[in-house]
C-alpha cells in the first residue's frame, strides 16, 4: 500500500528554535524533505543556492505568485518568501514527507491549497523574556530585536490555529515531541493508500 506524503509546517517567532529543531528532524530522518521556498532577501553567509533558499529577483517572485507557481507567499520584514508549488506535489505523490519551515500566513495559505495533506506545529518560545534573550544572543540588534518582538507577539496570537503547539524549553524535548506528531500524522487513516 502506498502511502501518500504530508506536508509538516513548523512556524513559530524568530529566536524561537525554529530552524534548529528542522535541522535536527532532517538528520535523524531520512523520509522528511525541507521544502526550499524562493526568496527576494539577499543570501546570508553561508547560505547555498537550492539547499536554503532559490534566490530571486521581486520581479520573479511575482511572475511566479500570478501564474499559481506559488501554494503559499507572504512578505516577512520587507522581503518575499513562497514555496514552489511542482516540488511539493511530486514529493506528496511519492510519499514523501515534506518539511516547511513557514511563517502562519504561509500555514493558512498551504492548508487552503492542500487540503487533508498539512499538519501544523507552532513552536512557542517558553516566554517573551526568553525569546529577547535569545535574539540578542544571535548577534540580532537593538532595533531588530524591538520589531522581531513585535512581531513575535502577533504570531504567536495565531498559534491558536495549528495542529499542535510545541513549547521549545528543551531542545530534545521539543524535538521528540515533533517527532512524535510526525509519526502519528504519518499513521492516520487518511494518510494510508
Amino acid at each position: 500500500m502506498n502511502r501518500r506524503g504530508l506536508c509538516l509546517v513548523l512556524a513559530a517567532p524568530s529566536g524561537a528554535g525554529k530552524t534548529t529543531l528542522s535541522r535536527a528532524l532532517l538528520e535523524q530522518d531520512d523520509a522528511l524533505d525541507l521544502s526550499v521556498s524562493v526568496t527576494t532577501r539577499a543570501r546570508r553567509l553561508g547560505e547555498k543556492e537550492g539547499k536554503h533558499y532559490y534566490f530571486i529577483s521581486q520581479e520573479r517572485f511575482d511572475e511566479m505568485a500570478a501564474s499559481g507557481q506559488l501554494l503559499e507567499y507572504a512578505r516577512v520584514f520587507g522581503r518575499s518568501y513562497g514555496t514552489p508549488r511542482g516540488p511539493v506535489e511530486a514529493a506528496l505523490a511519492a510519499g514523501r514527507d515534506v518539511l516547511f519551515d513557514i511563517d502562519w500566513q504561509g500555514f493558512r495559505q498551504l492548508r487552503a491549497a492542500m487540503p487533508g495533506d498539512v499538519v501544523g506545529v507552532f513552536i512557542k518560545p517558553p516566554s517573551l523574556d526568553v525569546l529577547r534573550e535569545r535574539l540578542r544572543k544571535r548577534g540580532d540588534g537593538p532595533e531588530q530585536v524591538a520589531a522581531r518582538m513585535q512581531h513575535a507577539e502577533a504570531e504567536i496570537s495565531h498559534s491558536g490555529e495549528f495542529d499542535y503547539i510545541v513549547e521549545n524549553r528543551d531542545l530534545d524535548v521539543a524535538l521528540a515531541d515533533i517527532r512524535a506528531v510526525l509519526r502519528a500524522s504519518r499513521l492516520a487513516t487518511a494518510r494510508q493508500g
